[in-house]
């Protein structure tokens, strides 16, 4: 039972870098932030009027503590604002995160910001909101509460600031992975039980249909006999991500695959913004640690080798503890160290040795 515990624990927390988290924050970055640029002229034409109104009743209906626009409309109005002025205030607000999170600069402000304001745009624009909009509320999520920042973020070569818990650098990317898994199995899933993927039917009938039908039909009618091929791809790519994409043999491919199938999803029916989401969740939950160079640097951060003569007690749950001298050690990095149960070496300072 003791080792079950273990082995969990292992998985729930490994050790790694926070290049994950590097390529969750820049990714989101530049999604918000395409995001925001491709609604400006339509920002309050889709957020204003009987729609946005409609939309936000129906939110009422179901819970009056879902986010959305309105709220700030009517705050504004009490202090005599148009809602024409409040509208494009956050729209520049939102911009405005989505560059802190691509310079790094103010990053958990920045995440907090651009979830929350994207989370309120989609709700009262939600007749126009698709699966990309899901997506973006999933990854900033994360990213709003995963260790940051991260090593290439401005707050943290200027400011010199560090997370406060990085030890939970793994179980944020652990988390992002399952979630990833389980969102392409069962979408895998409901795509085999009907007759439309095997057959060609539904891929013919998702390029043919307004706004996505950018491909000439007599383009498509030239390749018919593509379609039932494709979507046998695209069912057991998706069915099967689970289980070949944690194995460090087939993981690349099928990243290559699933990227390839979303840029294949962006340029044939212009879901741009979708398949951008998608590579990014998929890079930063699976990429980091394929290349050779990354995993010759396995530790976190590199950490310099700790005289044998400096311990840090550990306890037996393996809760992790901060290394005084150096902020961002995690003792998962010098693991491989001690056979001791529950002791393991790292660099401290006797005189400010921790007391647990």
């Amino acid at each position: 039972m003791q080792r079950s515990r273990e082995r969990l624990l292992e998985f729930l927390f490994p050790a790694g870098t926070d290049h994950w988290l590097a390529v969750l924050r820049i990714g989101l970055g530049l999604q918000v932030a395409f995001y925001s640029l491709s609604l400006r002229n339509d920002w309050n034409n889709l957020l204003l009027g009987t729609a946005s109104n409609l939309a936000e009743a129906l939110l009422s209906l179901d819970s009056h503590f879902v986010p959305r626009l309105g709220w700030l409309v009517a705050l504004a109005t009490q202090v005599g604002l148009r809602q024409e002025t409040v509208l494009f205030f956050a729209w520049l607000c939102l911009l405005a995160s989505s560059c802190g999170l691509l310079l790094g600069f103010a990053c958990r402000f920045s995440a907090i910001a651009a979830w929350l304001l994207h989370l309120c745009a989609a709700k009262s624009g939600g007749f126009v909101s698709y699966g990309v909009d899901n997506f973006m509320t999933i990854g900033l999520f994360y990213l709003m509460w995963s260790p940051l920042p991260d090593r290439y973020s401005l707050d943290w070569r200027l400011r010199g600031t560090r997370p406060k818990h990085p030890e939970l650098l793994g179980f944020w990317r652990r988390v992002l992975q399952l979630h990833l898994c389980v969102i392409y199995f069962f979408s895998g899933l409901t795509k085999c039980l009907g007759s439309g993927w095997w057959n060609g039917s539904s891929v013919w009938r998702a390029l043919i249909r307004p706004p996505f039908n950018i491909i000439d039909p007599e383009i498509l009618v030239k390749w018919n006999y593509v379609f039932p091929v494709a979507g046998i791809f695209v069912c057991l790519l998706e069915i099967t991500y689970p289980f070949f994409i944690w194995n460090s043999q087939t993981r690349k491919i099928w990243l290559v695959c699933m990227c390839a199938m979303h840029v294949g999803i962006g340029v044939t029916m212009g879901m741009y913004l979708f398949a951008l989401i998608m590579i990014v969740l998929n890079m930063a939950a699976f990429g980091p640690g394929l290349s050779r160079m990354e995993r010759s640097h396995g530790t976190l951060h590199n950490q310099p080798t700790a005289p044998e003569s400096c311990f840090v007690k550990i306890d037996r749950d393996r809760q992790s503890r901060s290394c005084p001298t150096q902020p961002y050690c995690w003792y998962r990095a010098c693991l491989p160290k001690t056979t001791v149960p529950g002791i393991v070496s790292q660099p401290v300072n006797p005189e400010t040795r921790p007391r647990y």
